[in-house]
């Protein structure tokens, strides 16, 4: 597979057909895979030892989080959403309570305010969940092209999870040097743990 001359063209072109192939899924496939996913994460020894849960809020054609986050909050673990920060390409994580604080953000997403005293910064045992479009097997992700999580990930030293449908997963995505390959990736047919080389 030849690497492409504009990476920027191969990413959007790409995400364009992911999203389209997201589109396809029927409202029982869909269900299914959130259901499967959602047990292998709440399985794993990172998310089971984690007092913390990093977890972005869903949007319709992404694997739904809602649940995941309702049951975070059952099983007495914090819970830290992300907010876009107005005019840069950070995003920060904020503690909730609950789902209705919430509200319409950033590019139409849920998001928390901005409260300085729910601000986190201390991510000592915790586990982040991050989205895709897609992703390969050596875990780097294609993200909505704003390069948020990439930014965010390049400080952050805990384990970090990323959930896709199967479909969704490349053989090969080429990427660009800032991107952040994952440690792990759960679809709803099985976990993959990713051995990065040493910098």
């Amino acid at each position: 597979m030849q690497q492409p001359l504009n990476l920027k063209e191969y990413k959007n072109e790409l995400r364009r057909k992911i999203k389209e192939r997201r589109r396809q899924m029927s409202p029982e496939m869909r269900q299914h895979a959130h259901q499967r996913i959602l047990s292998r994460v709440c399985s794993l020894d990172c998310y089971r030892s984690a007092k913390t849960v990093l977890c972005y809020v869903s949007t319709s054609i992404e694997v739904d989080t809602i649940e995941l986050i309702k049951h975070a909050f059952k099983e007495g673990k914090r819970v830290a959403v992300p907010r876009c920060i107005p005019g840069t390409r950070d995003m920060e994580f904020y503690l909730i309570e609950s789902l209705d604080e919430l509200s319409s953000g950033s590019f139409g997403l849920q998001e928390p305010s901005p409260n300085r005293e729910k601000l986190l910064t201390d991510f000592t045992d915790s586990v982040c969940i991050i989205p895709a479009l897609a992703c390969d097997r050596s875990g780097y992700r294609l993200g909505y092209g704003g390069g948020y999580y990439d930014r965010f990930l390049r400080g952050y030293s805990q384990p970090k999870v990323l959930i896709l449908y199967k479909t969704c997963l490349l053989k090969k995505l080429w990427h660009g040097r800032f991107d952040v390959p994952v440690d792990m990736i759960v679809t709803e047919y099985f976990i993959a743990n990713i051995k990065h080389e040493p910098l």
